[in-house]
């Protein structure tokens, strides 16, 4: 799903176009970039090419930045969303359960 704002959803991960902190830390990646695991399925929200990709993460918040023309977002189960060159905040929808707040089983 796409809106005005540059907002994409795949299941329960959601992507907000954003600026990048500047003290957030860059993660070192050796192969896919994981967002999310399915705790049900097994299947992953996944970034396989991430050669022109980099990875960053500031206060528990993780950051895709794109430095290519785009990289692609597959899953799956649902279909593939090509991020567009920039910074993107990743989101996992989260819902109440009486025993506590929880990431959204996928």
């Amino acid at each position: 799903m796409k809106t005005g704002r540059l907002i994409y959803r795949q299941g329960d991960v959601g992507i907000i176009a954003a600026n990048l902190p500047k003290d957030a830390v860059r993660k070192e990646v050796n192969g896919p970039i994981i967002l999310a695991y399915g705790e049900v399925t097994g299947h992953c929200h996944q970034i396989r090419d991430t050669q022109n990709v980099e990875l960053y993460e500031k206060d528990g918040v993780v950051y895709v930045h794109v430095l290519g023309k785009s990289a692609s977002l597959t899953h799956e189960e649902h279909g593939t969303i090509e991020l567009p060159k920039g910074t993107h905040e990743i989101r996992i929808q989260r819902e109440y359960q009486p025993e506590g707040i929880r990431n959204v089983l996928d």
